[in-house]
């Protein structure tokens, strides 16, 4: 590959915080990174052509996660439930994640980290009788902000 080359999108891993790279960072689909600028339309007066459009605040969707469904004692499925099934009387522990897309020897080409990030949403797919297909979880988190670091 030279360095100039498109990467590929399919070589990538996650992390969550401290832990370790293991079959917790394996996911089949990420998405969600797509910061955006928020505007507030204003009308200047005496001036009839063009509306402006100021700058508000970055809203960052939610970042989602797909994989195969983990068992049990998976430390992201474990701190999910935390969080979701403890309502609020449990404290939220947010994480520090980090997206690396890599390229074909393992090393990191993009780096995205995202800051205070914790579960919103653990959805399993639907089963489907008629189609061979692996049980798949979603997991959706809310974060602060997102940074390209690398």
């Amino acid at each position: 590959m030279r360095p100039d080359d498109p990467p590929a999108a399919f070589y990538f891993t996650v992390t969550f915080g401290t832990q370790p790279k293991d079959a917790d960072s394996s996911f089949r689909e990420v998405s969600g990174i797509a910061p955006e600028m928020e505007t507030e339309a204003v009308v200047e007066g005496g001036e009839n052509r063009y509306v402006l459009a100021l700058p508000k605040a970055v809203k960052h969707p939610k970042l989602v996660l797909k994989r195969g469904i983990a068992p049990n004692t998976s430390r992201l499925l474990m701190w999910c439930q935390a969080a979701l099934e403890g309502g609020l009387n449990r404290p939220i522990f947010p994480k520090q994640i980090h997206l690396f897309l890599l390229d074909g020897l393992g090393s990191p080409l993009r780096v995205w980290s995202f800051a205070n990030a914790y579960p919103v949403k653990l959805e399993v797919e639907g089963f489907n009788s008629t189609k061979n297909e692996v049980a798949v979880e979603k997991i959706e988190l809310s974060y602060a902000f997102s940074k390209r670091e690398v």
